[in-house]
């Protein structure tokens, strides 16, 4: 649990991150285009997120846009760090100081722990007017609510399991088919390193570790094994031999990438793919955003497929924004706009366009997507009926943050620590998945 009284308790550390809350608070005085004349009634959003690259960046800005159309003022909350991990530390600081932004970028088992605090708002007259049960999945639905009551809104479907290649890398190293086994990888990755270039392009932190390694567990081991270990944290399934072999793929993963990936940003590693400096990036879909800000073209420029092993699965990320209490009415009604706006078909194209993920309605016209995303509806739909769907625990969709921060540092360890032994690493996940 989030515990949020508990943060009291750190009374140095709390004044401090609520200083960080209070400088964007500051921002507006230094005076904003005043509201339209028609809008004296309307309120402030302030929106909570870490969408800062290039294609994410383009997307908050339709956001803003759909919301300034409605009379409203966009105050943009935006914290760096593509885990989010920042901006939950300063986000934590302001509910604390009773300050909360409208909404914030928070998603998964996440939602229910803030909600149980009794921090968020309650959406139900929002989603009955715009009809939310009809139009999301059920599981999605789930998500987004607590004790059956609406208190988030969710924006799109990630794919994680996702395996970015550039055409011309491939071409001038010989590979001549995107590799679906890991053996098929490893060999393609070899060609690659003999032409002199890098084979896999990675960002050395732990949400960027643990995507990779999500990606090996579910090819290694299957779906079941994926749910049984890294679901329901089964203890066997994660010390069996599967997660050994899962171990020493993971390993070997990371002697094709480059001496400066640690601490690299996930974006920068998806520039390397793009600029023909790297063959392969293991990322989630939003990746897709950057070849598009690049004008790159799927199938001619780059190419998407699963992850060696996972076609017939799908990992699944779904963003969203928890909204909170708010006392001004003003405020409310803007807040409500807002969550309308985020489930409105306008925007749900034109960000999941930008973003390189999918609409999370279900009735949403595929026309204008490109063949990465259609790809992914596609596989979204029947995974779903075979029981390929499985939820990223890299993306804080499976277990509690406190579980998934513990895995991630366990196998960030592991990654960085080659005199690690393989046994040795099979026990600190399974020791981490272990906390409580």
């Amino acid at each position: 649990m989030l515990k949020l009284s508990k943060l009291t308790i750190a009374v140095a550390a709390v004044s401090m991150m609520a200083a960080c809350g209070k400088k964007e608070e500051a921002a507006p005085a230094a005076a904003p285009a005043p509201a339209p004349a028609a809008a004296p009634a309307q309120s402030t959003v302030e929106v909570l997120h870490w969408w800062t690259s290039g294609g994410e960046a383009k997307s908050v800005a339709e956001l803003k846009r759909i919301m300034q159309d409605k009379g409203h003022a966009w105050k943009d909350f935006a914290v760096a760090g593509g885990g989010g991990d920042n901006a939950m530390t300063v986000l934590k600081s302001r509910v604390v100081a009773g300050n909360p932004p409208a909404a914030a970028q928070i998603k998964g088992p996440a939602i229910q722990e803030w909600a149980s605090e009794g921090v968020l708002a309650n959406l139900d007259e929002t989603a009955k007017a715009e009809n939310w049960d009809t139009l999301l999945p059920g599981v999605v639905a789930d998500v987004m609510k607590y004790n059956g009551n609406y208190v988030a809104a969710p924006v799109n479907v990630h794919r994680v399991n996702w395996m970015w290649a550039n055409k011309a890398v491939l071409d001038k190293a010989g590979v001549k088919a995107v590799p679906t086994t890991w053996p098929e990888f490893f060999a393609a990755a070899d060609k690659v390193k003999k032409a002199g270039l890098i084979a896999v392009a990675h960002g050395g932190q732990n949400w960027q570790d643990f995507t990779t390694f999500e990606d090996v567990v579910l090819g290694v081991g299957g779906t079941q094994f994926y749910q049984d270990a890294m679901v329901k944290l089964d203890a066997k399934a994660l010390t069996s031999p599967t997660m050994t072999k899962s171990l020493e793929t993971f390993r070997k993963i990371k002697s094709y990438t480059d001496a400066a990936s640690p601490g690299r940003d996930w974006n920068l590693a998806t520039a390397m793919v793009i600029q023909e400096k790297a063959a392969f990036q293991f990322m989630g879909d939003w990746a897709k955003g950057e070849f598009t800000a690049a004008g790159k073209v799927p199938g001619t420029d780059y190419i998407c497929a699963a992850a060696p092993g996972t076609a017939n699965a799908f990992t699944f990320n779904v963003d969203s924004f928890a909204m909170f209490k708010l006392k001004d009415a003003t405020a409310q009604k803007a807040q409500a706009d807002l969550a309308a706006a985020i489930m409105g078909t306008e925007f749900q194209e034109v960000f999941n366009l930008n973003k390189g993920s999918i609409p999370v309605r279900l009735n949403m016209d595929m026309a204008k997507f490109d063949d990465c995303a259609k790809l992914s509806s596609n596989d979204f739909v029947a995974t779903a009926k075979a029981g390929g769907l499985v939820p990223s625990i890299a993306h804080e969709m499976a277990v509690p943050p406190a579980v998934s921060g513990a895995m991630k540092d366990a196998v960030s360890q592991f990654w960085n620590d080659d005199k690690m032994s393989v046994a040795d690493g099979v026990k600190n996940i399974a020791k981490a998945a272990a906390t409580k």
